[in-house]
């Protein structure tokens, strides 16, 4: 249960991160530079505190760092860039289909493998990501928008996947935010920020806890859910961004959302039960 209750509020967090962006942005508060340069400043500055506090001490010179805060890089940069230019639906249906393909390629190309059960479910779940994401027939997709999200998209799969193999999560995840920082700061070469106090407030949020604290409570969890199960369950990660989108931010809320949602979630519980039962057989 408490493996459970712990996932429910790291996927409310990751959708928190969704919606957050959407109204700074959007709202005129912050650029997509500032912001994704906020964000992740506010993360280490919290995760460095937090594990300061606890008597830990940071690692950073480990090649697993680099490469974990590289990937974190590329989403976070990714994912700011990309929102210039694609409409936010699109967007992350791009970004979570992305997600998927990179973590269940991964897990084929070495040999997690996935049970019928567990297909089935990512079957059932991606339609209804797409039903309740796509933004309808005839919108014209700027490629080079795509392109960055879907290496936002594969960039948090890898760091994803990373993390499976995490001793210690808060330590980890400290590390990769204050390496990824200086990588972020980079796009301060290539475009200037504006932003006003209450969006410096939305990015400090963002980073510090719907992120920062959000990841490394997913790195805690990663070890106990199967690689599988884990490209899954993040499917309902942009459903729920949706459902908060109508009820926080006025967004509208039709019947096809409310069917996705039955899809996604039914999908997200059929391959984890799978999971669940060939557990149950060894």
């Amino acid at each position: 249960m408490r493996l459970i209750l712990i996932t429910v509020l790291v996927m409310i967090a990751f959708a928190a991160n969704s919606v957050l962006t959407r109204f700074a942005i959007n709202g005129g508060y912050i650029d997509p530079t500032g912001f994704a340069l906020l964000r992740v400043t506010s993360g280490a500055v919290v995760l460095s505190s937090l594990l300061w506090l606890r008597g830990g001490a940071l690692q950073l010179m480990n090649r697993q760092r680099f490469f974990g805060a590289s990937m974190l890089a590329l989403y976070i940069i990714g994912f700011s860039l990309a929102y210039l230019t694609l409409d936010a639906g699109l967007g992350a249906l791009i970004l979570f289909a992305s997600v998927q393909i990179g973590m269940f390629a991964h897990a084929a190309l070495f040999g997690v493998g996935l049970s019928a059960r567990q297909a089935t479910g990512a079957a059932v779940a991606f339609p209804g990501l797409v039903l309740v994401l796509w933004p309808g027939v005839g919108v014209d997709v700027d490629l080079a928008g795509a392109f960055l999200m879907i290496a936002a998209g594969l960039g948090w799969a890898a760091y994803t996947i990373s993390g499976k193999g995490s001793a210690n999560p808060l330590a980890n995840t400290a590390a990769n935010f204050v390496i990824c920082v200086p990588l972020v700061a980079c796009l301060l070469l290539f475009k200037t920020t504006s932003f006003t106090s209450f969006g410096v407030f939305l990015g400090v949020i963002c980073g510090g806890i719907t992120s920062g604290l959000g990841y490394a409570l997913w790195y805690s969890v990663l070890p106990k859910i199967p690689q599988s199960n884990a490209a899954v369950i993040q499917s309902s990660v942009p459903v729920i961004a949706i459902i908060a989108g109508a009820v926080l931010l006025s967004e509208p809320l039709g019947l096809k959302v409310v069917v996705a949602t039955g899809l996604v979630l039914g999908g997200i519980l059929l391959a984890v039960s799978g999971s669940s039962a060939q557990a149950g057989r060894k």
